[in-house]
């Protein structure tokens, strides 16, 4: 597990900051931030299993192990109290390093954060009908089954699920069935929550419920913001994250 997560460090002050990028983004992903930041802290990035230059174990991983993973990170590297800026699938992480395994944080950003599941009757029927059809294909001739089911996978799965490689797609099931909202009440560190307006991949209500319910939390709602608002407007944003965290 250790050699799936590549890791990179900027800067050499006494600060520590850590961030958690999205699912399927790379340290690329905040080169503007990290040339802006620097100078200011000692930043720590991940590339996690199966994306960027870490490469993806013979097992799946649960979000668990993701968390365990970044907290064995900071002990072994003796790291106190630091900051946590995070995007959408690192949320899920800094829910459970902070309100789990209750790793001391001095203040955390979440922009867009991941790790509130919804059920929906529309998606409940949608996941029921794919079901149904795949059971239909045992009544298929042996040759005509496996591009019944393929094309039924592709009618069906999340443009995320599509893009994995087949032994990355059972851990992106186990993490987005698994709902953290438990975990809000127990986070107390200073929180910020950045939210694009327009975001559809974690709609503004989820930044709202993290709001409601995590005590010591702002929000802010970029208008004509997406899942990805931090790369649409960067010097914005960079403002922001300078604002709180000093």
């Amino acid at each position: 597990m250790n050699n799936s997560f590549k890791y990179k460090k900027y800067g050499n002050k006494s600060k520590v900051l850590i961030i958690l990028p999205g699912w399927g983004d790379t340290r690329k992903t905040f080169d503007f931030y990290i040339n802006n930041l620097k100078d200011k802290f000692t930043i720590y990035i991940f590339d996690y299993p199966g994306f960027g230059e870490s490469v993806f174990p013979d097992n799946d991983l649960t979000i668990y192990d993701y968390a365990l993973y970044i907290k064995k990170f900071i002990e072994e590297h003796n790291i106190n109290n630091p900051y946590i800026l995070c995007h959408s699938f690192g949320c899920r992480i800094s829910l459970l390093l902070i309100g789990k395994y209750r790793v001391l944080v001095d203040k955390l950003i979440i922009i867009g954060g991941a790790g509130i599941r919804r059920r929906s009757i529309k998606r409940y029927l949608r996941v029921k009908k794919y079901k149904f059809l795949k059971k239909v294909s045992c009544l298929l001739p042996k040759k005509m089954r496996f591009n019944y089911i393929e094309k039924l996978r592709e009618k069906y799965s999340s443009s995320d699920y599509k893009d994995l490689d087949i032994n990355i797609k059972k851990t992106f099931n186990n993490i987005v069935n698994t709902d953290l909202r438990k975990y809000l009440k127990y986070i107390y560190n200073p929180t910020l929550l950045i939210w694009g307006e327009n975001d559809t991949a974690t709609p503004l209500k989820d930044g709202k419920l993290m709001n409601k319910r995590i005590n010591n939390s702002g929000l802010i709602t970029i208008k004509k913001g997406t899942h990805f608002v931090y790369l649409e407007y960067p010097f914005y944003i960079l403002k922001i994250i300078l604002f709180f965290f000093n």
